[in-house]
């Protein structure tokens, strides 16, 4: 059995922030356990072109794209730290709208969000790749979903399974939960259990994301642009409700939407099904050239089993009130701490949010507490 002093349990931007945090500060003994076969999690950044023609920089985003350095600095300064290149959303010329079949298309004049919303060179995938970059040596396990967490004398035995069936088991001080609160508290068992009043908030919290389907389709060029539009789109009659430019400054032009179809109502359509119904609007509001991508890509999240729970099925995807990220008392209260998104207090479920959880929980663990500087 493995003795590291603490163990990550999820490899997204929280985890790989914690860690990358722990090691600045000298703590080199940590495991950082990942159920998926590789890091990220819901950051999801993969070739614009399914063909592998595009450049390295050059990538698409299926999960979270955008982040708001005026409301959100202690991103920003991470960001800044690891010298990644930004890029503000693009957002100019009018908009389409889609309100009834009866109405038909509607072009009407578009407007800049406050703050802007800016996007990272290479996707947001960019930010977790610098950071994977930094950890130590040996430190990532992938292939391991973690089943169970047994809190004894000697600390916390975490047990869990790979692809092939096969066990793996540490014996830690701590464990910093760097996934959902509703996941750990549906996957995982503890032992012994937490409070019950702990447990029901944790299954309470909606997970970001988890009922939504993103679909992205790549172009050789930026066409709408010269038809004076922005690329924005809202829409009534689906099958995408809210529509936005993503194409890369000096890399694919692109258009994505998300899915407005409910997660439960998803299950019943094939994918390709629902790819060709979203190449059909994108037809009827930009014209015919949108139904001829490049490459497409649709990432429905509402089927991965490492982000949604059968709970998720029905949510409404609003960003959550944070519940407790420990036990207020018991065997677990100083060593199990939630660190994923959903626990910051200020950005529940946002990109920032995972920075800000996993500073405040590397402080808890740390006795430092306060927030840890960006490496």
């Amino acid at each position: 059995m493995h003795s590291p002093s603490i163990a990550i349990l999820g490899a997204g931007l929280s985890g790989l922030y914690a860690a990358t945090l722990l090691s600045q500060r000298g703590q080199h003994d940590v495991v950082l356990l990942e159920a998926r076969a590789g890091p990220g999690g819901r950051i999801l950044s993969v070739p614009a072109r399914a063909d592998g023609s595009d450049l390295p920089h050059d990538r698409v985003d299926l999960g979270p794209s955008w982040f708001w350095p005026h409301s959100q600095p202690q991103l920003d300064a991470l960001i800044a730290a690891l010298g990644l290149a930004r890029f503000a959303q693009p957002e100019d010329g009018d908009m389409r709208v889609e309100r009834s079949l009866r109405e038909g298309v509607l072009t009407v004049r578009g407007y800049a969000n406050w703050p802007p919303s800016m996007r990272l060179a290479g996707g947001m995938a960019a930010l977790t790749d610098a950071l994977l970059a930094r950890l130590p040596p040996g430190c990532l396990h992938t292939d391991r979903a973690v089943r169970a967490l047994r809190c004894n004398d000697k600390g916390i035995e975490v047990e869990a399974v790979d692809a092939a069936g096969r066990l793996h088991h540490w014996q830690v001080n701590q464990v910093l939960l760097a996934l959902p609160p509703r996941l750990a508290a549906q996957r995982i068992a503890f032992e012994p259990g937490l409070p019950p009043t702990l447990l029901r908030q944790w299954l309470a919290t909606p997970t970001w994301m988890a009922p939504h389907a993103k679909y992205v389709a790549v172009y050789p060029t930026p066409f709408w642009r010269e038809q004076g539009l922005s690329g924005e789109a809202r829409s009534a009659l689906g099958p995408l409700g809210e529509i936005h430019d993503a194409s890369t400054p000096g890399g694919s032009a692109a258009l994505f939407g998300f899915v407005g179809v409910p997660a439960r109502t998803r299950q019943a359509l094939a994918p390709d099904a629902l790819r060709a119904a979203c190449r059909e609007q994108l037809a009827r509001l930009f014209g015919p050239q949108a139904a001829q991508p490049l490459s497409d890509y649709l990432q429905d999240w509402a089927q991965e089993p490492c982000t949604a729970t059968p709970a998720d099925f029905d949510s409404a995807g609003q960003h959550a009130v944070a519940p407790p990220s420990r036990a207020g008392e018991g065997p677990w209260r100083e060593r199990l701490i939630g660190i994923g998104s959903e626990w910051s207090r200020q950005f529940p479920g946002y990109v920032a949010g995972a920075v800000e959880a996993a500073g405040e929980g590397v402080g808890l663990a740390t006795g430092t507490g306060g927030r840890p500087a960006s490496p």
